[in-house]
């Protein structure tokens, strides 16, 4: 998420009153997730594993719960509870506003879109030329719609990403979403499909890529051009799916994967860890489907093969 203007680190630290160890000066650009820094940007850590990952980032401010040597140009918030911190700074620079109108005035709709009656734009919605969006679809505050797209009934673009830190006196504790959802040009987003807006950065969808009815994207994944997916496809967040993908009825696709440019994958397959580009591929978790098709065609054998011993 980019600030709308740069903010030093001492108004930050009025905020969440931490320990700065750095320029109380330094001019803040961004605040985003560590997958998703950049020079400039502030993101935060709570876990010891991606303390490494964080302090060598590309962030140049951080917020951490524990005391460490400061990085090279880099500064750090020190803190007893980071995301927290992060939570709160999130909400305040991109605060959850009202709308009052189906279509918000701050909208700007391109020449040639129709709206359907019912279906709702957010604030600061950007949609491009030629779209047609049916009834009753929803696009959520600060999204982007390319040009010649159409979004069917239901769909809804922009939800909150499904992520949650666990407190052990408190329970779940949402973290907000300030990202967007990104969408090409010549998309067709289905009826009742959903995509979540970015944790903080962008969730995108490449141009010419067509969604069946009730396909889900989760959080801040990237899916490139021409991918073709059927209905009730399910794909957790930060995953990159490249271009011309083909996935078929009710394949589910793990987190922080990638699937390779070309890919096909048949329906009810479950894609758990990162796969080839120009494959076919079957099975939960999926091999290259011939190889699992041979696999299928022993297992049927094993009651034979036994009885013969």
């Amino acid at each position: 998420m980019d600030l709308n203007s740069p903010v030093k680190l001492s108004a930050i630290n009025s905020l969440i009153n931490a320990r700065l160890m750095g320029d109380e000066n330094y001019l803040l650009k961004g605040i985003n997730e560590i997958h998703m820094v950049r020079n400039g940007d502030l993101t935060f850590v709570d876990h010891p594993k991606y303390y490494n990952k964080a302090l060598n980032s590309a962030a140049t401010v951080i917020i951490i719960n524990k005391e460490v040597e400061v990085p090279e140009g880099k500064h750090l918030f020190i803190s007893d509870d980071p995301f927290r911190d992060y939570n709160f700074l999130t909400n305040h620079y991109r605060p959850f506003k009202n709308s009052v109108l189906s279509i918000s005035a701050s909208a700007k709709i391109g020449e040639g879109t129709r709206v359907q009656p019912g279906a709702f734009i957010g604030n600061h919605v950007v949609i491009g030329k030629n779209c047609l969006i049916h009834a009753n679809a929803s696009i959520g505050d600060h999204c982007i719609v390319g040009n010649d797209c159409v979004i069917h009934s239901g769909a809804v673009i922009g939800a909150d990403a499904f992520y949650f830190k666990k407190y052990a006196d408190r329970g779940y504790v949402k973290m907000h979403s300030c990202g967007r959802v990104v969408i090409g040009n010549r998309v067709e987003i289905g009826a009742c499909t959903t995509i979540d807006r970015g944790v903080s950065g962008d969730t995108t969808i490449g141009d010419g890529s067509k969604f069946d009815n009730h396909v889900h994207v989760g959080h801040d994944t990237a899916i490139g051009k021409n991918c073709l997916f059927a209905a009730q496809v399910g794909i957790a967040g930060v995953a990159k799916i490249e271009d011309d993908v083909i996935l078929w009825g009710q394949v589910g696709v793990n987190k922080d994967l990638v699937i390779g440019k070309g890919a096909v994958v048949y329906a009810q397959s479950g894609v758990a860890s990162s796969i080839e580009g120009g494959k076919i591929y079957f099975g939960s978790p999926v091999l290259e489907a011939k190889e699992k098709m041979k696999e299928l065609v022993w297992m049927k054998r094993l009651k034979e093969l036994f009885e013969k011993k």
